[in-house]
This record gives structure tokens, C-alpha cells and sequence, in this order.
């Protein structure tokens, strides 16, 4: 875990996921949970906009340089395939049921993860700048002028 203060720009009890705003395959995703993400369980920010910087500072990671999926979920930081994993969880069947991969070793899960990430420029392409997804509700992408103070009406 990153440090004890709460996530900025997220309430209590919400989860973000962190996602490259340029990558195709990375938008791909912000799609499938979009689709697929019917009770709202995760919001999403772009690494690049200043929420997904703040959120990436938070979780002790670098913007400027993210080669990972990351999910904040009360506090705790997943990356790569846990990250995953543990949003397919969330998801309704068939697609919760990916959450068996959880039983393969983990250095086994990240590499493959990493062999994809690493690559996923030259394999899937990137666009020039973070790609503006159409939102299935007004609460799914995090937006820069929220505060997350507890008080905020939602």
C-alpha cells in the first residue's frame, strides 16, 4: 500500500481503475467495462489526465511512465494481472468466472502481463492523445475537478 491517507479524487469505498489513455488495447478495456460493468463497481481514469496522475503518485507509482492496469479498492493497489483478476470478479457471468486465473502462480500471471504491456504499442498501435470514451453513466470516468470529500452529493 501506497500510504495511509485516502485515494485523492475517489470516495470511500469506490474503486478506480488507472488505465494508459493512449493505448489502444488499454481503451480496449476501458470498453469491455464499460459494455460488461453493468452495476458500476470501478470508475476509470486515464493516467494522463491529472486525477490518474494524482491516483498513480498515490499508489506510488510513476505517470510519466506506467506500463500496468492498476485498481484501487479500499485503499489496497493491484497491478497487472491481479488488477485484472480482481475486476473480472466484479463483473457478471461469464466473465466473472476468468477470476480462476487467480489460482496460477503469480510470477507466471505477470509475466504474460508484462510480455503484453511491454509490447502493447507495437502489437495494438497507440493514439496521439488520450482517446475521450464515450461514459455509460455520468460517475464512470473520474473527472479532474472532483475533490472526493465525503460531503459531495453523488
Amino acid at each position: 500500500m501506497a500510504n495511509n491517507d485516502r485515494p485523492p479524487f475517489i470516495l470511500s469505498g469506490e474503486r478506480a481503475v488507472i488505465y494508459d489513455g493512449v493505448c489502444r488495447l488499454c481503451n480496449g478495456w476501458v470498453n469491455f467495462l464499460i459494455r460488461h460493468d453493468k452495476k458500476h463497481t470501478v470508475r476509470l481514469a486515464a493516467v494522463q489526465n491529472v486525477a490518474g496522475k494524482a491516483l498513480s503518485t498515490w499508489a506510488g507509482l510513476s505517470p510519466e511512465k506506467i506500463n500496468t492496469i492498476v485498481l484501487i479498492d479500499n485503499g489496497q493497489i493491484y497491478k497487472r494481472s491481479e488488477a485484472i483478476i480482481r475486476v473480472m470478479s466484479l463483473l457478471p457471468w461469464p466473465w466473472r468466472a476468468l477470476a480462476v486465473l487467480r489460482y496460477f502462480p503469480l510470477p507466471l500471471r505477470d509475466s504474460a502481463y508484462n510480455l503484453i504491456a511491454l509490447n502493447r504499442y507495437r502489437l495494438f498501435g497507440r493514439y496521439d492523445s488520450v482517446k475521450h470514451q464515450q461514459a455509460d453513466h455520468d460517475r464512470r470516468f473520474i473527472r479532474d475537478d472532483e475533490t472526493g470529500e465525503e460531503s459531495r452529493d453523488h
